[in-house]
């Protein structure tokens, strides 16, 4: 049959390979090349939506949680000399915890932006240790920075007995 056809069998090859390379095309390349532009598109997109800056919403609650942060760390510092002592040194009496010194306000850990306060209590440790739970939970009155317990030998009359000593350093922005 291919034999009586006027056409050259060269022709004929060239025009098979034509037909099926349009054939696989329809059937292969095509769905694969809309799917691979699809994909393009949508990469795009993600990135142009991933910029935060444009999303209020999210730019509103960060400022909400940055500001519910902030107000852990706020105290007016009138008000930490006069009434956060007070708190405290009922918190640490709950307890059967003595507040044992408040010393004055140094220079070094004063700033603009900020207070660092140190105050000393004395008691057991287990007293101790709820007192500063106590203290991290509690609202107002700056945050624990730093917490260094000592044990402190007193020597009065002949009477050796031992504290402990606990000192807590209260961050308060101004």
């Amino acid at each position: 049959m291919l034999k009586q056809l006027p056409f050259k069998k060269q022709y004929l090859l060239i025009g098979a390979t034509i037909v099926l390379l349009l054939l696989s095309y329809q059937f292969a390349f095509k769905r694969t090349i809309e799917a691979w532009q699809i994909n393009k598109n949508l990469k795009t997109q993600i990135a142009q939506s991933s910029d935060l800056s444009l999303q209020p919403a999210y730019l509103e609650r960060k400022s909400n949680n940055l500001n519910k942060i902030l107000s852990l760390y706020k105290t007016d510092t009138v008000a930490f000399r006069s009434n956060i002592i007070s708190t405290i040194s009922l918190i640490a009496e709950k307890e059967g915890v003595k507040l044992s010194d408040v010393p004055l306000q140094n220079a070094l850990y004063r700033s603009d932006k900020f207070i660092i306060q140190k105050l000393s209590f004395e008691g057991g440790y287990f007293s101790l240790i709820k007192v500063l739970n106590q203290l991290q939970n509690s609202h107002g009155i700056g945050v624990v920075r730093t917490v260094t317990l000592k044990m402190q030998k007193a020597n009065s009359n002949g009477d050796v007995r031992s504290n402990i000593v606990m000192d807590v350093y209260f961050v308060a922005t101004v």
